[in-house]
């Protein structure tokens, strides 16, 4: 069987993560790396015996399957030339940083998981790598069970500061604090609990040029409820994302990757599973999502997480941002299941 030839766009930190996991599949074979840097490049290149593309638009035309591992703002343009020419693209989230740029790749990846051109359907699948992590996969596991089901929940998740690296607080790499990280919680919240029905968002200013400090109360089309709060400026303290479900007598803890707490019934029966003893690609779910994509490309089915996903995750942070702004809560119709 012929390898997968895999192309990088962007050379950065999860880049590296992403080569790790791929250079170790015997499936795939990393073939050209571009970044904008061309330090960077070469350094990827190196690690992973590839050659330096001399632009973006070389490497699409060279490769099967695109990982788009840029900055944020940079996500659209490329997820649509890849699609475009018929290529399996895997975009890091966010799959964009605005809704009229959300809608247009997720069109883009529709005509192509359709088309029978070049090779047939293509696989599009974005980074939200946190559906992978062994953590989240065993919550969506126990709230699923009847003693478990939940009525409402709250989720965390904080930074300590924007300071380190410099970029992560320039709306105009990021797209917006909300963009960045926390993105991965408006994920959470449709895997584990279902369609969001409305929101209403405040924010606040205080240390960065932007909003960095949210509280949100959300409403699922199945009539549980949760609250989401997102602070840049929280100082580093343990867990900067949890996330807490409450049932029927039963309240479920989860403390980063690392571990979920299940306490149940009156008197409270205590169990905890701890995942301290993966590797941080395997607690992460970097390792799982880079196979999966690999999965679906060879068995020509479905992305795990579509583009649909990843345009309903960036809708969820824009109506944040407009509650914010606007004061209005914001609902949400069923246009684009």
């Amino acid at each position: 069987m012929d390898r997968i030839k895999i192309g990088i766009i962007g050379a950065g930190y999860i880049a590296g993560v992403h080569s790790s996991v791929l250079a170790r599949d015997e499936r795939v074979r990393i073939t050209f790396v571009y970044d904008v840097d061309a330090s960077r490049a070469e350094q990827l290149a190196r690690s992973t015996g590839a050659q330096v593309s001399p632009g973006s638009d070389e490497l699409i035309a060279e490769c099967d399957a695109i990982y788009i591992t840029t900055p944020n703002t940079q996500h659209t343009g490329l997820a649509v030339a890849a699609a475009r020419a018929g290529r399996h693209v895997f975009c890091e989230k966010p799959m964009a940083t605005n809704l009229g740029d959300a809608q247009a790749v997720l069109d883009a990846a529709r005509v192509a998981s359709n088309s029978s051109l070049s090779g047939g359907a293509k696989v599009f699948q974005v980074g939200h790598n946190r559906r992978f992590a062994p953590v989240y996969q065993k919550l969506k596991e126990l709230i699923s069970e009847e003693q478990g089901r939940p009525h409402s929940a709250h989720l965390k998740m904080n930074r300590g500061e924007l300071i380190n690296p410099a970029w992560v607080a320039d709306p105009s790499v990021t797209g917006g604090f909300l963009y960045e990280t926390t993105i991965h919680m408006f994920d959470m919240m449709r895997f584990l609990f279902g369609e969001v029905a409305e929101l209403y968002a405040v924010g606040s200013t205080h240390e960065y040029p932007e909003t960095d400090d949210f509280s949100v109360v959300i409403r699922f089309n199945s009539g549980m409820h949760a609250t989401l709060c997102s602070s840049s400026d929280a100082s580093w303290v343990f867990p900067f994302e949890r996330v807490e479900v409450f049932a029927h007598h039963a309240t479920l803890v989860t403390r980063e990757m690392e571990s979920i707490h299940y306490s149940t019934g009156i008197e409270g029966h205590h169990v905890t599973h701890s995942m301290q003893q993966l590797s941080r690609e395997e607690k992460w779910g970097y390792l799982q999502e880079d196979h999966a994509f690999v999965d679906s490309i060879l068995a020509g089915t479905e992305a795990s997480v579509t583009a649909l996903d990843g345009y309903k995750s960036v809708e969820l942070v824009d109506a944040c941002y407009r509650s914010v702004q606007s004061g209005e809560r914001i609902t949400f119709s069923m246009e684009h299941s």
